[in-house]
C-alpha cells in the first residue's frame, strides 16, 4: 500500500494497479495493448465459441454486480474509518494515538484471508448477519488501516505554516482540521484512495470464500457444474482485468485534472 509522502520524488508503489501515467510511456501503451486484447478476446471468444464463453458470461453479470457492492461499501467504510485512524494517528493525546497505531500495525500484520474468517465467525457467535455484510465490515476494518496511513500521510503533507496561519485568525485545532487541512490534503490523497478502490476491487475474490456471490464465486459454480475450468477462469481473469483497466485509467485522468489544478 501506498502512501502519499512529500519527501523528494514520490514513489508509487502499491497493491492497486499499474497506474497509466502520461510521462510513462511504456505503461500508457501496454495499458492500451491490454486493454484492446481483453476487450477483443471477450467479444471474440463467445462468437468463436459460444458454448461455454458466451454461457459463462451470461452467467456471470450478477456476480460482477455484487463485487462492486461489496467493493463499494467497504471502501466507504474504510474512508471513514481511516479518517478516523489518521487523524488519531497524529493526535497529540498519547492513549488515542496509541490505539490508532495499535490498530494500524496489528490489522496490517495479519493476511487479509485470515481477518476474513475471523470476523466472519466472530460475527456469528455474536449476532447472525447476512454474508455480504459480514464481507464488508472485514474488508472495511483491513482497509481502514491502510487508509488511516494515506490520511495520515496526507495530512502530514500540508505546510505547517497553513495551521499557523489559520490559529493566528482565530480558528481552534478542529475548524483547522476541518475547513484548512483537510480540503487540501483531500487533493493529495485522491490518488490514493483511488488506487486502494482498486485493489480492494480486486480482493473482493476472496470473500466468495464467505459464499458471498461475487464474480469467482459465481465462475465457480459454473466451473463445478459444466466442468469447464479452463474457459471460466479465462474469462473471470478477462473480466476483472477489464474492470481494472477502466478503473485504472479513471485514476489517471483523475491524477492529471488534479495536477492541472494545482498549477493553475
Amino acid at each position: 500500500m501506498s502512501e502519499p509522502e512529500r519527501h523528494g520524488t514520490q514513489i508509487h508503489v502499491g497493491d492497486g494497479a499499474a497506474i497509466p501515467r502520461r510521462g510513462d510511456r511504456g505503461l500508457v501503451s501496454a495499458w492500451w495493448i491490454a486493454f484492446i486484447g481483453a476487450l477483443t478476446l471477450l467479444v471474440l471468444l463467445p462468437l468463436y465459441k459460444p458454448d461455454p464463453y458466451l454461457a459463462i458470461i451470461r452467467f456471470i453479470p450478477d456476480g460482477i454486480l455484487i463485487t462492486f457492492q461489496v467493493t463499494i461499501s467497504s471502501i466507504v467504510l474504510a474512508i471513514a474509518i481511516g479518517l478516523l485512524t489518521g487523524l488519531g494517528r497524529i493526535s497529540r493525546n498519547r492513549c488515542i494515538n496509541l490505539i490508532a497505531s495499535l490498530y494500524v500495525e496489528v490489522v496490517r500484520g495479519i493476511p487479509l484471508l485470515v481477518q476474513l474468517f475471523y470476523i466472519y465467525f466472530a460475527l456469528g457467535r455474536i449476532v447472525r448477519v447476512p454474508d455480504i455484510v459480514a464481507a464488508i465490515i472485514a474488508m472495511a476494518f483491513c482497509y481502514g488501516a491502510y487508509m488511516g496511513e494515506v490520511f495520515r500521510a496526507g495530512i502530514n503533507s500540508i505546510d505547517r505554516g497553513q495551521a499557523e496561519a489559520s490559529h493566528s485568525l482565530g480558528f481552534n485545532h478542529r475548524q483547522t482540521m476541518r475547513y484548512i487541512i483537510l480540503p487540501q490534503a483531500w487533493r493529495t490523497i485522491l490518488p490514493p484512495v483511488g488506487n486502494e478502490f482498486i485493489a480492494l476491487l480486486k480482493d473482493t475474490s476472496l470473500v466468495s470464500i464467505l459464499a458471498v456471490s461475487d464474480i469467482l464465486r459465481r465462475g465457480r459454480e459454473y466451473a463445478s457444474e459444466s466442468f469447464n475450468y479452463f474457459e471460466t477462469y479465462t474469462i473471470i481473469a478477462l473480466v476483472y482485468l477489464l474492470i481494472t483497466l477502466i478503473l485504472s485509467k479513471g485514476i489517471s485522468i483523475m491524477e492529471h485534472r488534479l495536477g492541472h489544478y494545482e498549477r493553475r
